[in-house]
C-alpha cells in the first residue's frame, strides 16, 4: 500500500499577516539583513508579524527580534496589553552568564563546600545513593 504525499508545498496560515514568501525571508534572514527586510513592512503589519511569531513556540525568539523593530504603541494597538509585554521583553538585556568556580580559585584558607547530592528517585529513594 502506498501513501500519498502532498505536492503543493506549504499552506498559508490564515493568521499570518504577511505572505509565505516574506515570512520565509524573515525566517531565513541573519541579524544583519533582518532590519532591512523589516523596514520594508508597514509598521502595523510588522507589529502583527511580531505578535504572530511571538505566539508560535518555535518562532518565539524571532518574534522578539521583529518586535525590536516595532514601536510600543503599534504593538499595543495590534495586541493590547500583550503587545506591551512583547515590547518589554524584546528590549530586555540578556543576563550575564555566571562564571563557573574553578578548582584553583582562592578560598581564603577555607575548604570549598562539598556539592549537594540530589536524589532523582523521589522519597522512595531515601537511603540509596546515586553517585
Amino acid at each position: 500500500m502506498s501513501q500519498a504525499h502532498p505536492t503543493t508545498g506549504a499552506t498559508v496560515d490564515p493568521e499570518c499577516p504577511v505572505s509565505l514568501e516574506l515570512l520565509g525571508e524573515v525566517y531565513r534572514a541573519d541579524d544583519y539583513d533582518l532590519p532591512y527586510i523589516l523596514e520594508t513592512i508597514a509598521p502595523l503589519t510588522r507589529a502583527k508579524l511580531a505578535t504572530y511569531l511571538y505566539g508560535k513556540s518555535h518562532m518565539h525568539q524571532l518574534g522578539l527580534k521583529v518586535a525590536r523593530a516595532c514601536e510600543r504603541d503599534d504593538l499595543i494597538r495590534v495586541a493590547g496589553e500583550i503587545g506591551s509585554v512583547i515590547h518589554g521583553q524584546s528590549h530586555l538585556k540578556a543576563a550575564p552568564v555566571a562564571a563557573e568556580p574553578t578548582a584553583a580559585a582562592p578560598t581564603r584558607g577555607r575548604a570549598a563546600p562539598a556539592p549537594k547530592k540530589i536524589s532523582l528517585g523521589g522519597s522512595a529513594a531515601k537511603g540509596r545513593s546515586f553517585d
